[in-house]
Parts: C-alpha cells; structure tokens; sequence
C-alpha cells in the first residue's frame, strides 16, 4: 500500500527493516555485512555494511586479503580467496562508510579494523570494493535469527499477542482471535486498524505459530467497540485517546517472518496533534492453527491431502517445530543444503508443516548431518509458496554442497500452556527431579507426583519436551533422593502410556481414577533431561547386499550357543554333530545424532565374554528377526549384548570408543560401528524354517533403553525369498523411508512392532 503524502515519517519512529536482497544471516560483531552480487553465487559480490541503519559500501583503497578474511570470516565463511576492485559487482548506493581499511588479520568484525572513520572518505562509488569467500561455512556459522534484524536498540517491537475479546475466544487453548498486541519498548499497544489488511494478520498468526488467518466478522467487532465506546466510564475509552496507547500504522507484504520488519510507523508524524487513530478501532486477527494443535475432536478446515504432508520433514530437533529441512524427491528422503538458505525460505517449511513462520533459518548442520542424497541448495522462496516444491533451487549436488551443509530451522508454535502444567522438584539442577504435575481434581487444578508403574523413556522424552528442556536422559522410577513439593505429595497421575508424540504427559493415555501399587513417595517418576541425544541409523543397502546363506557346523557355534544366537531346537541336537542354516549378513550403524551412544550401564556391570574375549556393554542392542507376512516371527538371531565401538570414523573425526583392553564403549557422533557378515552372531538362524516369502527385520536399541532422538529409523525391513538353498533379499528400507511398494498397512505394521521383545 502506498503511504498518504501528507503523513511525515519520523526516523526514530519507522522501523524500516529487511531491506537487504541477500538471505545471509551476519556474526555477532558490532556491525552487519552483506555481499550484493549473482544470485547464485552467495560466496561473492560487493561488499556492503549497516551502520547507524543504513547500507553503505566500502572504498577499495588500500583494501587486499586481509581485510577481505576478516570481512568473509564475519560473513560465516571459513576465509576469503579473492578481493574485486573498481565496482566489478556494480555501484552501489547511499554513503560509502569505510575507506583506507587496515586490518591485521585477525579481528572479528570489519569495524574492529583501522579506517578513516565512519563516513570519512573521498572515494566515488566507481571504487566500491567487492570480496570472494571460500564457500566452505564456519563451524560457528549457525542461524540467522528474526532477533538480530529488529532494528536499532530501544526501537524493537519485542513481542506481538491477541487479546481475546469474545468469551468463545477466551476459552481457547490456544487462543486465535482477539485484538492484536504489540510490545513496543516494554510497553503493550494496540494497533489502529486503518489500513489493515491481511497481509499483516498473515505475519502476526506466523509469530504466534499459526500457518494461516481468516477474515473477521469486522461489523460484530465494530458493534462491540462502539458499546464500549459509549460508557465514559470504560477504561478502552480514555485509553484510546492516548497516542501512547496505539501503534499508528503497519504496512507488511505477507511474507516477513516478524512484524518488526513491516513498515511500522509507531505514532502521527512529529508535530501532528491529532488522535492516533482517529475514529479506528484495535485491528482484530483470527489465525488458523496448525493440525498438531487444533483440539482433538475438532475437523480440519480442509481437506490435507497425507502425501503433501510426506513431502518434506524435520528431524533430529530437540523440540516441537524445529530440526534438519529432508524432503522426499523421488521416494527417497534427502537433505537441503544450507547456500542461500533464510528465513523466508525456512518459514515456507514451517507453515507447510503446520507451524507459524520461521524464527531461526539454521545453517552448518548445527541440527545434525542427514544421510543419503542433498536434494536441494540455493532455495529462493519468495514466501506465499504453500510448499518447499514450489520454490526455485539447484539440485544439491550442482555446487558441491556436503551433509556438513544441512539446513535446519526452529519454527514458531503456539502457546498451548503445557509448559505451566508440569515442572521438576528436587534435583541437582533445573534439567532433573521428581515430575510434578497440575490435573483437575472434581475441577479444581491440583499440583501432584507421577505414579511410577510403567514408566518409561517414552513418557519421560515427553515430559522433557513439555518442559522445553529438550531429550529424557533417563526415565526414573526410585527417587527417594530427591524431595519434591511438600504441597504435591499426592499421586494424581497413574498409568501413563505415551506414544512419544504427543505435546504433553496430559495428552497422553492413562488411568481415569488413580491407581497406583506403591503410593506417593519414593516411588515417584523421576526424569534427567538433556539438549541433544544420539540418532542410531542402520545401512539397509549393506544388508541387502551382503545377505547369503551359510551350513554352519556345530563344532563351530559353542560361543554362539551360550549368547543365545541359535534358534531354540539347536538345544536338541546332538553336539557337536551337524550344521545350522544361517542367513548372514553385515550390519553397518550410523550415529547421526549430536551426542555419542553410551551405554546405559556403567564400567562396573559390564559383563567379561570369555569366548570372544571382549566385554558387553549393552544388554539388548540388536533383534534380527525373520517374520512371515502377516508378521508371525519364524526365526530370530538377536545380539542379547553387545560390545560397541568406533569401527570408522569421516576424515576429521578422531575415534573415541573401542573395545579392547576394557576401553570405554559407545558410537561417537558421526561415526559407525561395523559387523561383518562372519563374525559370530551376525545373522538369523533359519534352520527350521520352510521355503517361502518372508519379511527380513533388523531393529537397533529395540528396546529404547538408550534415548535417542529419532526412534523411527531404527528399523530396516527387507523382503525375503528362500527357496531352501538360495536366499534374495530386496527392497530393504529404514522405517522412516518412504517406499510405497514396500510398506505395509497399519494393522501389519502394528503386528510386526508386537514382536519386539
């Protein structure tokens, strides 16, 4: 829209903010940089810094390599291979803010070098400096955030809230329709709604976690405002005569990630007498809320077609509405290569997942690194696509992008409150206690304990979400030592089952009256949370192609026998006289978490093996299982322990864990533990089994003894043909792949998890 001529813009009251046409996000020095060049070439262009809130250029006099590491550093690359002089990447506009820059090389930021003087120089733009960066990022290089581009101090719009007006509205968890609220230097204003439009409810339901906004009934709401109007006693009455009261204008586009980078103009021009908003009213905003947060009984607005929501993922986050960018390309998962990669474009994922708009755009895998293919680098999304598919990008493996490039975003979700229903007593820090809950006891809330029969990591990872704390360590079921609160003593919650996916413990399954075996006490759940676990992923391309079959005589398999790797009818044979049928295959486990996989036990219960000569760390790491279609198990080869270790590690990345020697045991992050084909118990015993198709399943930590942040690729599911001498396997896939000819309806999949021991 286009501001009326007569209305006089005061620079201490217009927050003109994401002007820059480059994504980049900038370091932490005192002042921002950019590069302004080809559009695909992100590592390169004409040097630009914001000073006292403008862009400006730099001259190229006395500028060489040193200053351009130092400017390429503060940008978040690795270091600079090149400078341009004498405008090569154009002339650029506004004042030139640096001349005779000095650097030593080793500052941080631009400015912390020697120069003339902010502004002093006698260049023209003629002599603009452009630099070229090695495109390899800084290990620091993290995120652009929506909170280092709200403008100078003291003129930040820090938060934005509904106020719920109608009595339907207030009784909403979360709310979506009220009159909008900005936090403008500490205080709450309202916004006038001259000149609303949807484009700003747009922005406001994007910060508060809503994907989209409806229209109003605007003649209701004027109905309500004018009856408050009309009472002289009504405290909105002398408010509103307050300039103090109101944000005057908001102009936004519809695409920015925060308010704050609208056209914003806080009151009338200076010297301008009249009322803020003179016969207006607050501007009214009702948001749609994603389908993980809309009230469980309550209908989409449309219809969600499942596939589009396959379409892209986030994984590896440790909370709600954050993690590494995958999307499916040709029913394979893949990753999105961080060139480029911004707010705008991070939002688009968010509000196609469900959420608001982006409130961190994160760069270097800080979330993790994915396997398999980049699917996608250099995305420009321009912010009203409905899906990722719909921006422009380069296929990922077109500017050499690596895993260590792996976009991620943290997206902005509603407040439901679940945060204030549930907090942790007693412990040695605020990331472990006894769990305390608020429930509704004949309507009135009440804090208690958690009674601990059945409880598991599943319900203590959702419990540390709740908390925004991040992963369960682990899930306590003993916690005499920790005193919790002497006004929650009471168990008010027994029974709880959770899937692992929901919001909060009160979302999840549990007893309706409240049984407990042991009563309050000692006896309490108990978490220790943490901010990043590990993420075990097994190669199921290594397993199809490895598989074979092998006659394997007894006199062979007395190490085996005693770790319980044979089938049960190996306890009759007549030892050491005959052979087992064994389907062997490798294994190859990746850790693509952002934390090593310890074992749960410590040194002091590990376990000596004698036959093998090493010591087991883990009592069940590993089930090898061989089902029928239907899912009834025929054969298994489980390692009942386990003995990890570093087997190999990517060029950088020093191993830390071995076996030998009692030397400490675990995967370090980035690093896989390889069994091969022949070594003992590295198969299924199928000995008994007939000749027919079958479903080949291998599942790590089947159990979930270790916390892990992503448990549903912890599976490999294959397809298998035994013919009594031969053995193909084929189409084998992790349990989060999307592979549709291979995949099994639900009451399948349902049996094939009950055979997990």
């Amino acid at each position: 829209m286009m501001w009326p001529p007569s209305v006089t813009f005061s620079l201490s009251l217009l927050l003109l903010l994401g002007q820059a046409p480059s994504g980049r996000p900038q370091s932490s020095g005192t002042k921002k940089l950019r590069l302004v060049g080809p559009a695909n070439r992100p590592e390169e262009g004409r040097l630009e810094v914001l000073h006292q809130g403008q862009w400006g250029t730099v001259c190229d006099d006395d500028f060489a390599l040193q200053e351009a590491t130092v400017a390429c550093r503060q940008l978040g690359f690795e270091s600079a291979l090149t400078w341009a002089h004498s405008a090569k990447y154009g002339q650029g506009e506004g004042p030139i803010w640096l001349d005779n820059v000095h650097c030593l090389g080793t500052e941080n930021t631009l400015d912390q070098c020697t120069s003339n003087g902010w502004g002093v120089s006698d260049c023209r733009h003629s002599e603009d400096v452009g630099v070229v960066c090695h495109p390899q990022r800084q290990r620091g290089y993290h995120s652009e955030k929506v909170s280092n581009a709200l403008g100078p101090q003291g003129q930040r719009l820090e938060e934005v809230r509904l106020k719920p007006i109608l009595a339907s509205a207030k009784r909403h968890s979360p709310v979506t329709e009220g009159a909008v609220e900005v936090r403008y230097e500490g205080h709450w204003r309202q916004v006038c709604d001259q000149g609303w439009t949807m484009n700003n409810s747009r922005v406001v339901c994007g910060m508060l976690g809503f994907p989209s906004q409806v229209p109003v009934n605007h003649h209701y709401y004027r109905k309500v405002w004018n009856l408050k109007m009309k009472d002289p006693k009504s405290r909105l009455n002398s408010l509103t005569k307050k300039n103090s009261f109101w944000i005057h204008r908001v102009d936004c586009l519809g695409t920015e990630p925060h308010l704050a980078k609208c056209q914003i103009q806080v009151a009338p021009g200076r010297g301008k007498l009249r009322p803020a908003c003179p016969g207006g009213m607050h501007a009214v905003v009702s948001c749609v809320p994603g389908p993980h947060f809309r009230p469980q009984k309550s209908k989409p607005r449309r219809k969600e077609s499942h596939a589009e929501e396959l379409k892209v993922r986030l994984r590896s986050g440790a909370q709600v509405g954050e993690g590494r960018v995958e999307v499916l390309v040709n029913r394979q998962w893949g990753t999105v290569c961080d060139h480029r990669w911004n707010l705008i474009s991070a939002s688009v994922v968010c509000r196609q997942l469900g959420f608001g708009s982006a409130r961190e755009a994160l760069f270097g895998a800080q979330l993790g690194q994915g396997l398999g293919p980049i699917h996608l680098s250099e995305v420009r999304c321009r912010g009203y696509e409905r899906a990722l598919s719909d921006c422009l990008a380069l296929e990922g493996s077109q500017n050499g992008c690596q895993h260590t490039n792996d976009a991620a975003v943290r997206c902005n979700i509603p407040d439901m409150g679940f945060q204030n229903q549930v907090r942790l007593a007693g412990g040695r820090n605020h990331e472990e206690g006894v769990v305390e809950v608020q429930v509704e006891v004949n309507g009135v809330p009440r804090w208690g304990t958690v009674c601990s029969d059945h409880w598991g990591l599943m319900e203590a990872m959702v419990t540390c979400r709740q908390l925004g704390l991040g992963y369960a360590n682990f899930a306590i079921k003993d916690t005499w030592y920790w005193q919790g609160t002497p006004e929650a003593k009471e168990v008010v919650m027994s029974g709880v089952r959770c899937l692992g996916t929901e919001l909060a413990l009160q979302q999840c399954q549990r007893h309706g009256p409240v049984h407990c075996s042991h009563g309050p006490g000692r006896f309490s759940a108990g978490v220790a949370c943490m901010n990043t676990a590990p993420d075990l992923v097994m190669n199921a391309q290594l397993v199809q192609e490895t598989a074979y079959l092998e006659d394997r005589p007894l006199s062979m398999l007395y190490c085996a026998h005693e770790e319980n790797c044979l089938s049960k009818s190996a306890d009759l044979m007549d030892w050491p006289y005959g052979h087992r049928r064994l389907l062997r295959f490798s294994s190859q486990i990746y850790n693509l978490g952002r934390a090593d996989f310890r074992p749960k036990a410590g040194r002091h219960s590990w376990i000596w093996h004698q036959c093998h000569r090493h010591y087991h760390s883990i009592e069940v790491f590993t089930h090898y299982d061989l089902l029928t279609l239907n899912g009834s198990k025929v054969a298994e080869g489980h390692k009942a322990s386990f003995c990890l270790e570093d087997t190999n590690c990517p060029t950088g990345v020093q191993r830390r864990y071995a076996c030998a020697n009692f030397g400490e045991q675990g995967v370090a992050v980035g690093c896989w533990d390889t069994y091969r084909h022949d070594i003992d118990c590295q198969w299924v015993d199928i000995t008994d089994v007939r000749p027919g198709d079958y479903i080949f399943q291998v599942v790590v930590n089947p159990t979930n003894d270790v916390a892990e942040s992503d448990f549903s690729n912890n599976m490999v599911r294959c397809r298998c043909k035994y013919d009594g001498q031969r053995v193909w396997l084929h189409n084998c896939h992790t349990g989060d792949s999307s592979r549709p000819n291979a995949e099994l309806s639900l009451e399948q999949e349902q049996r094939l998890r009950n055979n997990l021991i």
